[in-house]
């Protein structure tokens, strides 16, 4: 399957070994005097890595890897002792990672292993993101939708996560799990005047462009992990009423094809005068 990952440029690297003290799940190592991926197992493909790299040679990169497996790492991760058990839990916290917390709580609990958790322990933030290692403008974030209108009368979003842009997206993120979830071209946040209310409130979003994304490929194997390993809800596609644009609703009926689950599909046309054409469920 294809998900987020580190890549290591070997001629950057110094082999410090900065950044393999810093993957708690035990991801790196220092082989040859550079810093190499042992186990695409033990990377959760969040980036902390990142910001313990003086040199600049750690990258997240989308390509074929091995699915993260959270009970594999805290296997790995007991022997090292309760220091290295609470980092990991925490970097899971810090990111939003509820499902993948839970599973290594469940862990913990299922082989009687006692350790003092604080999990409210606050980490100093960058530019508001919740990771004490780096500040990647891709990495993961999940948090509540504005519900008040502040005095300044500006419209509150509606947005529950980060990153947005379905390149960027992990299809395996905690907040697309049973979620509702809307695939937007581009354009129609600009042409319809009430998205955040009608399609971002209560839904996870993505968006994309069908005519000037490259490696759209990419994008039906992201649709379908989403429906067969987060098992969402429904998924809505909008569109614009161009030509071009049809090309997105295709990418999804393409991964819904796919997919082992069968799930209802809704299709969105928005006029390029902000007005909405077409809604109906497709599938």
């Amino acid at each position: 399957m294809k998900r987020t990952i580190i890549k290591i440029d070997e001629d950057k690297c110094n082999g410090c070994g900065l950044c393999v003290s810093g993957c708690h799940e035990g991801a790196l190592q220092l082989i040859d005097g550079k810093a190499r991926m042992v186990s695409e197992l033990y990377c959760d493909g969040l980036g902390a890595c990142i910001g313990d790299c003086p040199v600049g040679a750690i990258e997240l990169e989308e390509r074929e890897a091995e699915p993260y497996d959270e009970v594999a790492v805290m296997e790995r991760l007991v022997p090292k002792g309760e220091k290295t058990i609470k980092a990991h839990l925490m970097h899971l916290k810090d990111h939003n990672e509820t499902e993948l917390l839970s599973q290594g709580l469940n862990y913990l609990k299922e082989h009687n292993i006692e350790i003092d958790m604080n999990l409210e322990k606050k980490e100093e933030s960058c530019g508001g993101f919740q990771q004490p290692h780096a500040c990647p403008g891709s990495g993961e974030r999940a948090f509540a939708p504005k519900n008040s209108i502040p005095t300044t009368n500006e419209v509150p979003s509606q947005l529950q996560q980060w990153p947005i842009q379905l390149h960027l997206l992990n299809p395996q993120a905690g907040y697309f799990n049973r979620a509702d979830v809307v695939i937007a071209a581009d354009c129609t946040a600009f042409s319809y005047g009430n998205f955040h209310e009608k399609f971002i409130k209560n839904h996870i979003l993505a968006i994309a462009c069908p005519k000037l994304d490259s490696g759209k490929e990419s994008y039906v194997e992201k649709i379908t992990a989403m429906i067969d390993q987060s098992n969402i809800n429904t998924l809505t596609v909008v569109i614009m009423e161009v030509p071009c644009c049809g090309g997105l609703l295709q990418l999804v009926k393409m991964a819904a094809e796919q997919a082992s689950r069968k799930i209802p599909i809704k299709k969105v046309v928005v006029g390029i005068q902000g007005e909405i054409l077409e809604e109906n469920w497709v599938l």
